[in-house]
């Protein structure tokens, strides 16, 4: 049988013809047998919204409905409320208003609900009807994630439990119901992950940990109670067990890994240890098991497709991608391959570590302990019959030749450089020990990339106010006139938590080494006279592929000049 509250709803979805009646005596029907909200099943079956559902209690009710995230929130309420409570009966404490508790659900409550809380709070209660998801989100804003987790565990007094250290994929949503440092440390893992998170930072300091999460780029704090700070161990310990580190070792940095399962996708967390005076520095990297690699979605021009594209495909010669630590270079790389991994060619990749999985190519994890490096794994791969190798980094002399003589011998190679620009590319493996003859008889070309934040879509409007020195610097660097330019910026919304960025893109640089840069090459030139002369061949600098996508309204100037520094042209 329906409550009243549900009956309402019921005659009001009828009264407004949201559905027939067939279909919602079904779903009443299947809300009585297995006991599940009516609410929740309307939504389940993508009948109705819950915004829908929530206005249309409201207006029935006589009961106010709010965007909850855009109210006013009385945040001294915080310290007359306990989190228990709150998360319990799943409310937000909004205001008191003569002498009256108002308090955001997400449905309106039974009448014995509302005695308890009028009960054990000392106020007479108002109910306003908000979005469950805002509800959730407020709550952790006002109280510090996982606050409700770390007070029952006060409560209980509940110690780690014992776990397996077998490497196995833990379904962490499942785990995270009882009140324990599992469900705290998976609580802090899924909240990261639906912020799309890529890295999460578990710093300790003196008188606190600080929790902050990496997104599009960006370092932000992740609101925690202050309680969190006598948990570190705890939250160490687990993070060891799950991947497989030593839990008794805390003066030695340690790496490990583990398998988790975030609504129903396989996630990889590369976990990384570092001891401070404090306790142990954390930090945690999201990474999908499997991921789609376009080189289409990238941010390359037609034009740098098709040229790359034919790169790619030629039978022997290495190319390198520049650039700084979590440029994205990797990505890059596995877009190659996955471009010509039509399973007609054997494809080899080392790397340090293997980031993501990829069908149909045989991935190498570098392990230094045991003396597998990039040198020792190249030379064993080769014994493999393989036609592209890809080589995570080359970071020594030695790495470098064998791969270069590789190359000579033909086969396609891929690999990266940590340079500021693809033309140090070349003066970085001079600096090696490479000798110049060796690079232009095997280099095909060098990429250099950076990642830019990109405007938000739904909050993207045109800067009217952007200074004309900006302007008339796009227009100096591409040639082009200043009327041709229109720069947007992000105003911030929900969608992109008000910071006016969603998501990050390339920008690139791509240099082709032709006869006349190898003639420099050859002269062992510096990298700015075979930069310049790449530009008179045609080449776009990172610097004018990221004006260009400011004026296509796809980022920022700020973003260009942060990521490209004082490059010049």
């Amino acid at each position: 049988m329906l409550s009243k509250i549900d009956t309402v709803l019921y005659n009001a979805l009828l009264e407004k013809n949201l559905i027939t009646k067939e279909l919602l005596d079904s779903i009443v029907e299947n809300a009585i047998s297995t006991n599940q909200q009516f609410k929740f099943l309307l939504i389940e079956e993508g009948q109705l919204s819950e915004e829908t559902i929530l206005e249309l209690l409201s207006e029935k009710l006589s009961i106010p409905f709010i965007n909850l995230k855009q109210t006013q929130i009385d945040r001294a309420l915080i310290e007359k409320i306990p989190i228990k409570f709150a998360s319990y009966y799943k409310f937000v404490p909004v205001k008191i208003e003569n002498g009256v508790l108002n308090i955001a659900v997400s449905y309106p409550l039974n009448i014995t609900t509302q005695d308890e809380i009028r009960t054990h709070l000392g106020y007479p209660i108002k109910e306003i009807l908000a979005k469950e998801k805002d509800i959730i989100e407020i709550l952790k804003s006002l109280y510090g994630l996982g606050a409700d987790t770390i007070q029952e565990i006060l409560v209980s007094k509940k110690e780690l439990p014992e776990l397996e250290t077998v490497e196995k994929v833990e379904e962490i949503e499942k785990l995270a119901e009882g009140a324990s440092v599992i469900r705290l440390v998976n609580q802090i893992i899924i909240d990261a992950y639906n912020q799309r998170a890529t890295d999460i930072h578990i710093e300790p300091y003196r008188e606190e940990v600080r929790l902050r999460y990496r997104i599009d780029g960006v370092l932000q704090d992740a609101k925690t109670p202050p309680q969190l700070k006598n948990f570190l161990k705890a939250i160490t310990s687990r993070l060891k067990i799950m991947s497989n580190l030593n839990i008794v070792e805390h003066r030695l940095p340690q790496d490990g890994r583990a398998i988790v399962k975030i609504h129903d996708k396989t996630m990889n967390l590369r976990i990384s240890c570092l001891p401070t005076p404090f306790g142990e520095s954390i930090v945690i990297r999201i990474l999908p098991m499997q991921l789609l690699f376009n080189l289409e979605n990238l941010g390359f021009t037609q034009r740098d497709l098709e040229v790359l594209e034919d790169l790619i495909k030629r039978p022997h010669g290495i190319i390198f991608v520049t650039g700084p630590t979590g440029s994205g270079k990797t990505t890059t790389l596995y877009a190659f391959l996955n471009k010509i991994n039509t399973g007609k060619k054997k494809i080899i990749t080392i790397e340090d570590p293997i980031e993501y999985e990829m069908k149909n190519i045989t991935q190498v994890q570098v392990l230094p302990q045991i003396g597998l490096d990039f040198a020792r794994g190249l030379r064993s791969m080769l014994r493999h019959d393989p036609d592209v190798m890809m080589v995570g980094e080359v970071r020594d002399f030695e790495t470098a030749e064998i791969a270069i003589r590789i190359a000579l011998t033909g086969h396609l190679i891929f690999s990266t450089l940590h340079t500021n620009d693809a033309a140090s590319g070349v003066t970085r493996l001079i600096d090696m020990g490479i000798e110049p003859y060796l690079i232009t008889s095997s280099v095909l070309a060098l990429i250099a990339q950076r990642l830019v934040k990109v405007i938000c879509p739904k909050c993207k409007k045109e800067n009217k106010d952007i200074s004309s020195e900006i302007k008339s610097l796009i227009a100096k660097e591409l040639k082009i006139s200043e009327l041709e330019i229109k720069i947007y910026f992000g105003k911030g919304c929900e969608k992109c938590n008000f910071t006016g960025y969603y998501e990050r893109t390339a920008i690139y640089e791509i240099l082709l080494l032709n006869e006349k840069i190898n003639e420099l090459i050859l002269k062992r030139a510096p990298s700015s006279e075979i930069k310049k002369l790449a530009i008179e061949n045609g080449m776009v600098t990172l610097r004018q592929n990221g004006w260009q996508k400011v004026i296509k309204g796809i980022t920022t100037p700020d973003e260009v000049i942060n990521v490209t520094g004082g490059e010049i042209l």
